[in-house]
């Protein structure tokens, strides 16, 4: 109970905000009701009032921003009477009288381990429903016992005519037992217990800001990023190292048959020089897929500023979802003319560069929309509040129309026409014919080669992808966004340096398909992270039921190729730069 009591009390940061109330004693505080679900299931969360508790007539939603509706908050007021430094000793809320069906949905809550949230001044209250009970007796009818909570017990400390901290219990003493079954009349109460204190309204979130990592995790977390790096930094200097003598080494040999002009055959990478610059099928999309990449790229360094800022402190609901959605909407026009400029300058200004905008307008929107239509029809199903209102979705969509779209067509406009009169000039002239490609052993196919390239840059980020599970997928609340950062940058580190190198080992085999594949290679972390979310689903985390099971592989399908797009076009980027400086390197021709 304390380690489940505990991971409420972090959880409750993520809603955490900074309220503006002043109050005078006596001043009504109103208490809002926001919503209910299992613990282990974060995504799956219905409305307070969908358990049958002591609801108001009059249901008055309050009005949220877009962030606190994306994370489905939906508070709404209850019938709780408390006002600023007025105690309540015993108040009665109502009774109520429960069907038998009533007591099915209650006991059914308590068996999922359904927990509640209520939010006073912008602060939120977490609790559980109740408890189950399991006694060793003779008689297995009676071994399992539901007990429902009917009594809250509030503690508010105050300083002045703020509200600094709020906290909730269940009195244990007073609780039903719903074993039996059937209809009952149950009353519900509630205690108000106020207490003044000396932390000031600007650091009432500073004890869950200490408590949110113990000093013995907080250590580990920098002992494993710490590790990562130092790994990370040997073997790529590994890599670089044996990389370097061996182009040292080909350019000597390639230098030595020059001068004497001998006219031994050619071998190595330097034999197909002339079929390295071939433009790969389907090129606009690849030109899609480079400047989605670079908008993601652009998208995810952003937020890693912002959050360094201090911009998603705990209070600030729903911030980082706003923020990405802003982000996203923004840096749409880096997309467009990253696509129709590398388009154009390939192609040439007279290509399909409409198709190619088309294609970097919607390659990662489309599959996100289907995911999030197919997610929001679950959630619908289920009554849950995850599901977005109409009206939020005619926002996201406007909000795409008006900016995004428009966005996407400018930048592509402009990539194009400084695309014009910078046609790309290779430094080996491309055959007419595509050079024949020899026999490949097994152990260098694309397949393995996609494999070789995503476990080392998975195995650098494992650690930190194990913390951010746990604060997406949990809750956890992660706030050590410096180490975040860091290891964002060896994750693009790592990605270059081992596509470089499968890329330099592809071409020494005589196989010159290098465009696609550093596409992949670069963009394989996102298979091996998407193949991590077995493991933390099944090995990590006590998810259930089929509704967070969607939500969970649904939008981490969506996260992975968006990893995908991402580190793919860093791998590509850095491959080109790599083939097009060796080539420029030897005389080809």
């Amino acid at each position: 109970m304390l380690n489940r009591l505990g991971s409420l009390l972090l959880l409750g940061l993520a809603a955490l905000a900074r309220g503006q109330g002043l109050y005078k004693e006596a001043d009504p505080i109103e208490l809002y009701a926001n919503k209910v679900g299992p613990f282990a299931n974060p995504n799956e969360v219905y409305s307070f009032y969908s358990l049958p508790f002591c609801a108001p007539e009059d249901m008055e939603i309050r009005r949220e921003d877009l962030g606190p509706l994306l994370k489905g908050d939906r508070p709404r007021k209850t019938l709780y009477d408390i006002h600023f430094r007025v105690p309540q000793t015993l108040k009665q809320l109502c009774k109520a009288k429960l069907s038998e069906a009533d007591v099915k949905k209650f006991r059914q809550a308590i068996v999922d381990d359904y927990y509640f949230e209520l939010m006073l001044d912008e602060l939120p209250i977490w609790g559980y429903v109740g408890e189950l009970e399991t006694r060793a007796v003779l008689d297995t009818a009676n071994a399992t016992r539901y007990y429902l909570f009917t009594h809250l017990d509030f503690s508010i400390a105050y300083n002045a005519d703020r509200v600094i901290e709020v906290n909730v219990s269940a009195d244990p003493l007073q609780r039903v037992d719903l074993g039996q079954g059937g209809a009952r009349e149950v009353s519900f109460s509630y205690s108000v217990r106020w207490q003044a204190t000396d932390v000031a309204f600007g650091d009432r979130m500073s004890r869950y800001a200490q408590s949110s990592f113990l000093p013995q995790s907080f250590e580990i977390h920098w002992l494993s990023i710490i590790n990562s790096f130092v790994l990370v930094l040997l073997l790529t200097g590994f890599l670089s190292i044996i990389l370097m003598r061996v182009l040292k080494n080909d350019f000597s040999r390639y230098a030595a048959a020059e001068e004497e002009e001998e006219d031994e055959e050619e071998t190595g990478w330097k034999l197909v020089h002339g079929d390295v610059f071939r433009l790969p099928p389907a090129f606009s999309a690849f030109c899609a897929y480079v400047g989605t990449g670079a908008q993601l790229l652009s998208l995810v360094f952003f937020m890693l500023v912002l959050a360094i800022m201090n911009m998603f402190y705990p209070g600030n609901r729903g911030s980082m979802n706003t923020a990405a959605l802003v982000l996203y909407a923004l840096t749409a026009g880096t997309a467009g003319f990253v696509s129709a400029h590398m388009f154009g300058r390939f192609y040439g200004p007279d290509g399909r560069w409409a198709w190619n905008l088309l294609l970097s307008a919607t390659l990662f929107p489309v599959p996100l929309l289907c995911m999030f239509c197919f997610l929001n029809t679950i959630a619908i199903l289920y009554e849950s509040q995850a599901a977005l209102p109409f009206g939020t979705i005619m926002v996201i969509l406007v909000i795409w129309l008006l900016v995004t779209l428009p966005l996407t067509i400018i930048g592509g406009v402009l990539g194009r026409n400084t695309a014009k009169g910078r046609e790309f000039t290779p430094p080996c002239r491309v055959n007419k014919i595509p050079r024949e490609i020899p026999p490949i052993p097994w152990y260098r196919t694309p397949v393995c080669q996609v494999f070789m390239a995503g476990f080392l840059p998975f195995s650098a980020i494992y650690i930190e992808l194990h913390y951010i599970f746990a604060s997406v997928w949990g809750h956890k609340l992660y706030t050590l966004y410096g180490i975040l950062f860091i290891a964002f940058v060896m994750l693009l580190i790592v990605t270059a340096f081992i596509t470089i190198a499968l890329t330099y080992f592809q071409l020494a085999i005589e196989d010159h398909r290098w465009w696609w594949r550093s596409l992949f290679s670069g963009g394989s972390t996102g298979f091996f992270v998407f193949a991590y979310c077995f493991f933390y689903y099944f090995g990590r985390s006590s998810m259930f039921g089929f509704m967070q099971t969607s939500f969970f592989f649904g939008y981490m399908l969506v996260a992975s190729y968006a990893a995908f797009i991402m580190l793919g076009t860093i791998g590509f980027a850095f491959s080109f730069i790599f083939v097009r400086r060796i080539y420029s390197a030897v005389k080809c021709d």
